[in-house]
């Protein structure tokens, strides 16, 4: 969920390509994944009729042949014949390839561009996120996934301690503090996704209840000195999710959420193997993702009688 830009003041090249909404969802995750964030933003726009264009802004001329075969390798041949690229004048690539993108709707949070500012009801929770790739937009099925995972918790999770591990664009940081109005602090282990976060949350107007910090894991003093948390929100990958399990779990209190994202259906077992001693209790399944709702069991009560379940 990276947030830079690709405004250098020369003429920039942009792969484009059309198809359907899944196809399209999955380049981009590809693209996104595999390609240099420094170099490059990915965009997704909705042009109606179910369908949607890819746009790849590069600061530098692509190796075209090995862009196609990975677009190829994503979506199959008809798609790598489809994509096309045009030279274009210099702008600030990433805002322009998200002008066009619909506020995305996720339980109470809408999510959305400053072009549709102004169309968000008043019952809803609006979160702006401008000049951010695809990922931290709330078009990516694990951002919304944890979204609507957030949002059912919020009617009965304790309002106390809160983590965004991973926080990219800040959007699911942004939604935690305006909805349940308390502290959260958001890490990442990218500078510019620290920056892009601190200036989103001040646009959302909760500068004052996010905290974001850069830091790799969850070994950083400030982090461990506000645990234990009540929420974590960790929109990752499987390979991190699973590193930081034993050590994540820690960091938690007896009933707390731990929300998962960034796992494909497969996965969803080994990333619940990994956090052994939590339990499994929601699972939403989004566009080809999956978001897990995990809770760290309570601690047996004193009192409870001998052989007595306990809570």
């Amino acid at each position: 969920m990276r947030s830079d830009t690709l405004s250098t003041g020369k003429p920039t090249v942009v792969g484009l390509l059309e198809t359907g909404g899944q196809t399209a969802r999955r380049i981009a995750d590809l693209a996104a994944e595999s390609l240099p964030a420094d170099d490059t933003a990915v965009g997704l726009v909705d042009i109606g009729a179910g369908r949607w264009r890819v746009a790849m802004y590069f600061r530098a001329a692509p190796d075209e042949k090995t862009i196609r075969a990975l677009i190829t390798a994503a979506a199959g041949d008809a798609a790598g014949k489809a994509l096309r690229f045009e030279r274009v004048a210099a702008t600030d690539w990433v805002r322009e390839s998200l002008a066009g993108l619909a506020p995305v709707t996720a339980g109470r949070f809408i999510v959305h561009g400053a072009h549709d500012r102004a169309r968000i009801p008043f019952n809803r929770i609006g979160i702006e996120i401008e000049a951010a790739l695809a990922f931290g937009t709330g078009h990516h099925g694990t951002t919304r996934g944890c979204l609507l995972a957030l949002d059912w918790l919020c009617k009965s999770l304790p309002r106390r301690s809160i983590l965004d591990l991973g926080t990219g664009s800040g959007v699911l940081a942004i939604a935690a503090a305006r909805a349940m109005r308390r502290p959260v602090l958001a890490t990442d282990i990218d500078g510019s996704a620290v920056r892009a976060a601190r200036a989103n949350a001040a646009l959302n107007r909760a500068g004052s209840f996010v905290a974001v910090i850069r830091a790799d894991g969850v070994t950083a003093p400030r982090l461990r000195q506000r645990a234990p948390y009540d929420l974590v929100l960790a929109n990752i990958l499987l390979r991190p999710l699973q590193r930081l399990a034993a050590p994540l779990t820690r960091l938690t209190a007896p009933g707390a959420r731990v929300v998962l994202s960034g796992l494909l259906p497969s996965q969803a077992n080994a990333a619940i193997t990994a956090y052994r001693g939590l339990a499994l209790e929601r699972r939403i399944d989004l566009d080809g993702w999956t978001t897990l709702v995990l809770v760290r069991r309570q601690r047996p009560r004193a009192s409870v009688a001998r052989g007595a379940p306990a809570s």
